[in-house]
């Protein structure tokens, strides 16, 4: 349905009244009036569900959360793409511990719905368990619960049933309507109890929809628009919204469509993926400007980029990143991409700025758009398997320095500045209240330059390497000192017991230049490392050689309180950790994560992770007396850096043994292709009308999948036929997503096997493929019967709003040369959706239809075989085997399957792990051939099956060949994890 004004006013003013009594205030308080005149201040502390009201606002500089400017630097990550709620912590803690201070959040309507007006947020399904444990962690949400998100997830996250409503999506359709309305009420049902506003969670922005270019200046776009905003906040969601607007294009901007009559509580935001390859762009201060500009579009909110790439997804065949997979696309897409690229857009006024994807994950089970393959690892920062990568490095950097100079949330474009160093280019900030000022450097180029560039009045030098860039401020506070200026660039400050700390960084080998203000001169002792220090008109100049961390520590000079200067290379300030506790903040050195810290008297407990074996050192509030870690107390001493220092290393991961598979069993199946086959309770394929966007052939039943039920993975279709001996060949007709297939079988024979192409430059955004095959048939009197296989892949996505996601799937058409059989056609998919693995688990296969793949399933009479296996088949074969695990407790253990073997041979495998559908190996396509377990799933100390269904066209010897565990990293720490079907995480609602 489409609101009236009058219902929409009645919503959004009963949304109102609940700001009111939320605690967030008034619209004009909170984003309008006082919000522009907040000062530069300390930013908000950590956010917790602490039952209090907050407010939360913007003005055109930033965020402002209770009053307090606050920049988002988030990281995109999907709880749908790691089927294990233990490992949500251990994800959430890292992106905490490098910097992040907030996380963005699709919620994919597909994955919690299996059929109209049902909603399962149970299990690997449990938002409310995800939100909760963001809270815990301390990280700010940003919530995008669709209705579509793209994603390259099977129908851009639309559940399947909606491909067979009538109405048209992304409109305001009322048959639509109505089904987002229900959606959208499950799923906020669970947000308003998440809202920082209410103090129950760390919900700070909503998303409404997602690039939406379509019906931009159309009443179907601009009334579907409204009814979103009217909706969210009848439902009790109070923060800002907004909308991911696809590109620059000023689309759904404030002003542009129906808010009934709230204003200063929307933001306009975009999405970027620039190459690599080309020179960053400017979207904000330094751009086009105007409603094409990006952050202009909207000069009064804050510069918003809900999306801006921290890699790029890789389709079939691999062709985006010349077959060598997510590994090229982290290349490309480096640690010194991130500073070139993250800091042209800080230097833009960009103040919420999300990274995606930052960890990436899975697209487990049949979840996936067609466009793209099992993996989404992305070239994330942080990898499928959950290991750190460097690129984490500078996130760390620039998220710690975010928090430790709120000058950088409130900033102006300054005067130009002429730099002297070929192929850079400056930017120059300064903040309006502190007369502070911020430089970005960059190289385009691929040769190092050393720059020349006036600062604080001098000039000095700075190294900037090739496609590189670096952050440099003057006159930023360092505590009870100030800087005058540094060529490092800074990262963190803090205080802790009588000193101040400040982290400056750069690359390893460089010199620095670092000057603070002293009144008199100061005593300086360098502890440890490569540096000098003179002083000269009140000015103390440490010059220092980045390798490892250089400590100067510097006292008096006109300030009570000592300064430790640590001058840090990448490398070292990759394993500073900061955490603020109520007693204060604790910096920590040595280990290669702190998840957490916390004071109980004069003792500070720490929990985190090793690799190597590792230095502890700890800062913290005075008093401190003792450490405990991964509650093992250590025997520690002081250091004249004001720190407690372990005295023996931290030990590192010890060794992870994998067994081999072996004693495989195997069954060959699929016998739906027998003419005797029973399919007298199979659906009866005889419905004349869809409301798919593909035509139904004239004279034929609907024969598309979605009609019946089958909405993922493999569908089954036998056809009866009268009056055939007349036919020289079948024609068969069928759409699919990215690399499908047809197989089929003519009175238990088979006629052979149709796929489609490997997609290449042209057509690898391509997600619908259609195809006829013809086989020819045997010339025969009397019944036969004709057997097909379609294996569909997923449903197009429906970015362009043009309902594509209702493109059919399956069998569309079948004739025949020389004959017009009656036909009698019926139907199986899938079962029932798998009560804890949800509906995208299982498709139509018979071994999934009857368990093959569940670790209870009785194989004791099937055949022990060996790989690897050499067979020519037109069909299914399953293998399955057991193997026990037995990592030590307290070790983190990332592991995975890899298959490997001759790339001419054409099959492909559905991985199960005890039941679990872990996505889909086509050995002569690629590129992907390691599959990632995880823990939860895989039962790491215990017992597992793993069943593997082989679908072989018979044109090659099938394997597999190798089948192996492999280990992708392991730490000694990790988080507790909990088995995904014990009880309590494999509940119904």
């Amino acid at each position: 349905m489409v609101l009236s004004r009058r219902t929409f006013s009645a919503l959004a003013g009963t949304a109102a009244l609940g700001f009111s009594l939320s605690g967030s205030g008034s619209d004009e308080a909170c984003a309008v009036g006082e919000a522009r005149s907040a000062p530069t201040g300390p930013p908000p502390g950590p956010p917790a569900a602490d039952h209090k009201a907050h407010t939360v606002g913007f003005d055109r500089y930033s965020m402002l959360i209770d009053g307090k400017r606050l920049v988002l630097w988030s990281g995109e990550v999907h709880p749908f793409r790691l089927p294990s709620p233990s490992l949500w912590r251990d994800v959430l803690e890292k992106l905490r511990a490098h910097g992040y201070n907030t996380i963005s959040v699709y919620v994919s309507w597909n994955y919690h719905s299996p059929a109209p007006g049902k909603y399962d947020f149970s299990g690997v399904r449990d938002l409310d368990l995800f939100l909760r444990t963001a809270a815990e962690t301390g990280l700010y949400v940003i919530l995008r619960p669709g209705p579509y998100i793209n994603a390259e997830v099977d129908a851009g996250g639309f559940p399947g049933w909606l491909t067979v409503t009538k109405g048209t999506a992304r409109t305001s359709d009322p048959t639509y309507l109505k089904y987002v309305d229900e959606w959208l009420t499950a799923v906020d049902r669970i947000a308003v109890k998440h809202l920082y506003t209410k103090g129950g969670g760390t919900i700070v922005l909503y998303q409404l929809e997602n690039e939406y270019a379509n019906n931009v200046t159309s009443p179907l776009g601009r009334d579907y628009m409204a009814h979103l905003y009217a909706k969210v906040r009848a439902d009790g969601i109070d923060v800002p919204l907004f909308h991911n607007d696809k590109g620059r294009n000023g689309h759904w901007a404030p002003g542009t469509f129906d808010t009934g009559g709230e204003k200063g509580r929307y933001l306009y935001g975009f999405d970027g993926y620039p190459s690599p390859f080309a020179p960053p762009p400017d979207w904000g201060y330094f751009g086009i400007g105007g409603t094409k500009g990006g952050s202009t579009a909207s000069p009064e909110t804050p510069g918003l980029i809900a999306e801006f790439g921290g890699g790029w997804f890789d389709p079939w065949g691999g062709v985006e990143f010349d077959g060598k997979g997510y590994a090229e696309s982290r290349r490309t897409r480096d640690a010194a991409y991130e500073r070139r690229f993250y800091l042209t857009n800080l230097a833009n006024g960009i103040k919420i700025h999300n990274v995606y994807m930052t960890f990436g994950g899975t697209s487990w089970g049949w979840l996936p758009a067609p466009i793209v393959y099992t993996s989404y690892d992305y070239g994330a920062a942080l990898d499928e398997a959950r290991q750190p990568t460097a690129k984490l490095i500078p996130m760390h950097q620039i998220g710690q320095l975010m928090y430790s100079v709120p000058d950088l949330a409130k900033l102006d474009r300054a005067e130009d500045i002429t730099v002297d160093g070929k192929g850079i280019k400056a930017y120059h900030l300064v903040n309006p209240d502190t007369k502070a000022h911020f430089y970005v450097l960059r190289n385009d180029s691929s040769a190092g330059v050393v720059a020349t560039i006036p600062l604080a009045g001098t000039t000095v030098t700075v190294p900037v390497p090739g496609l590189d860039a670096r952050l440099l401020a003057t006159g930023i506070a360092l505590g009870r000192r100030k800087l005058r200026y540094s060529t490092a660039q800074p990262m963190l400050w803090l205080s802790a017991g009588r000193q101040d700390i400040a982290v400056f960084t750069g690359r390893a080998g460089e010199s620095t230049q670092t000057a603070l203000e002293c009144a008199s001169e100061p005593t300086v002792t360098v502890l440890e490392g490569n540096a000098r220090h003179t002083y000269a008109d009140g000015v103390l100049r440490v010059d220092a050689q980045l390798s490892g961390i250089a400590r100067v520590l510097v006292e008096g000079g006109g300030t009570s309180a000592p300064l430790l200067l640590l001058l840090a290379d990448d490398e070292a300030s990759g394993r500073l950790w900061r955490y603020d506790t109520p007693s204060g903040p604790v910096l920590v050195y040595g280990p290669a994560l702190v998840r957490t810290a916390a004071l109980r008297d004069t003792v500070v407990h720490l929990t985190g992770d090793t690799v190597e074996a590792a230095d502890l050192e700890v800062w913290g509030p005075r008093g401190m007396s003792d450490v405990v870690w991964n509650q093992g107390t250590l025997k520690t001493h002081a250091t004249k850096s004001g720190s407690l220092r372990a005295e023996q290393r931290l030990p590192g991961v010890p060794g992870v043994q994998l067994p081999a598979l072996t004693n495989w069993r195997r069954s060959a199946e699929n016998p739906e292709s027998a003419s005797d086959y029973d399919d007298a309770r199979w659906k009866l394929a005889n419905k004349k009308s869809s409301y798919s966007t593909t035509p139904v052939p004239a004279g034929q039943p609907v024969l598309f999948a979605d009609d019946y039920g089958y909405h993922y993975g493999d569908v089954w279709y036998r056809g009866h036929l009268t009056d055939a001996g007349g036919a020289g060949s079948v024609a068969l007709s069928y759409i699919s997503g990215a690399q499908g297939l047809l197989m089929a079988w003519l009175d238990g024979k088979p006629l052979g096997t149709h796929r489609m192409p490997v997609p290449d430059k042209k057509t690898v955004r391509r997600g619908t493929w259609s195809a006829t095959a013809t086989f020819p048939i045997p010339s025969k009197t009397g019944p036969r019967v004709l057997s097909v296989l379609v294996r569909r892949m997923q449903h197009d996505e429906d970015g362009a709003a043009k309902d594509t996601h209702k493109v059919a799937r399956g069998l569309t058409a079948v004739t025949f040369n020389g004959a017009s059989p009656a036909i009698t056609w019926r139907i199986q998919g899938e079962a029932a959706p798998d009560p804890v693995r949800g509906p995208v688990n299982n498709g139509g296969l018979h071994g999934e239809r009857h368990g093959w793949h569940l670790p209870g399933f009785a194989d004791d009479h099937w055949k022990v075989v060996d790989f690897p296996r050499a067979e020519r088949r037109q069909g299914v074969t399953w293998y399955r085997t057991d193997f026990r695990l037995a990592v030590d407790t307290g070790v983190d253990a990332s592991i995975g399957l890899t298959l490997t073997d001759d790339p001419a041979r054409a099959y492909r495998v559905q991985i199960f792990l005890n039941g679990w559908n872990m996505g889909q190996y086509i050995n002569d396509v690629g590129p992907q051939h390691t599959f990632v377990l995880p823990n939860g799933l895989l039962r790491t100390r215990g017992l597992n099956t793993l069943a593997l269904a082989v679908l072989s066209d018979g044109t090659t010897p099938s394997g597999p060949g190798e089948v192996k565990l492999t280990l992708l990293g392991s730490a000694a720490g990790g988080v507790p994890v909990t088995l995904v079907d014990s009880p309590g995480l494999t509940r119904t609602s």
